[in-house]
């Protein structure tokens, strides 16, 4: 399939993931073999916050990260686009906060949370730059962002290997149980991710610094960390100045 024009890819996003919410999360197990669940414990810790902080889930999904987040204390608000996803992520986990939104306008105060997490959710976003200042702004200064995403290994075989799983089995997996075409669309979307040293510009100009990143299963995901530039850098920051 073709990925979305740019004008187009908010509303798709929308409506793909309106449809795959049902089976998202058993679909998510079998094309991972539950490895990933593993991945989200590792990027929570990455956060380094305990009881009494606030996190913010972008791109929360039916809330994976959130049930990570809550066992280390931490409160946690998870935002996401499609209300059906929402929908399933209250069934499954009562009383939690979800809110429905767009990570490019987040629905929150300037520095209102601790931490920030997303997982496997960038390549979704409309504009990657817009959504990475919107994560800045609500962080405390020194707060803390990890972030999970798929990532297409350098070598030769492992990057082989990558593309027929990512590209022939999710979509078959996807077209069994789910729907075959946002499976489609969610191979082809790795398009969308700018290499590592583009995305650590995209960081640092939103006003994080420390970006690093470890990559996992011998590079097919990656999680990126960085932390919200301390209130003495922030205005010296040449992203914020153009924000403004």
């Amino acid at each position: 399939m073709s990925l979305p024009a740019p004008e187009a890819k908010r509303e798709f996003v929308e409506r793909m993931f309106d449809e795959i919410a049902p089976r998202y999360d058993l679909v998510n197990r079998l094309m991972t073999l539950g490895i990933d669940r593993a991945w989200r414990r590792r990027a929570v810790r990455a956060l380094h916050v305990g009881p009494g902080a606030r996190v913010v889930d972008l791109g929360c999904g039916t809330g994976d990260l959130i049930a990570e987040v809550e066992r280390t204390g931490a409160g946690v608000v998870g935002i996401d686009l499609s209300a059906e996803m929402i929908a399933f992520g209250r069934k499954r986990l009562a009383g939690r906060s979800f809110v429905r939104g767009d990570a490019q306008c987040l629905p929150f105060p300037d520095a209102s949370f601790d931490g920030a997490v997303s997982g496997f959710a960038l390549r979704n976003f409309t504009s990657i730059p817009t959504s990475m200042r919107e994560a800045a702004r609500v962080l405390k200064p020194g707060g803390r962002f990890a972030l999970l995403e798929v990532n297409v290994p350098s070598s030769g075989l492992r990057r082989r290997l990558f593309e027929l799983h990512f590209t022939r089995v999710v979509p078959l997996i996807g077209g069994l149980l789910s729907r075959g075409f946002a499976y489609s669309y969610l191979a082809e979307s790795v398009e969308y991710l700018p290499e590592f040293g583009r995305f650590r510009a995209i960081l640092e100009e939103a006003g994080f610094v420390d970006v690093e990143r470890r990559l996992l299963l011998g590079g097919a995901a990656q999680l990126v960390t960085a932390r919200r530039a301390p209130a003495g850098r922030i205005a010296s920051l040449p992203g914020l100045a153009k924000a403004r």
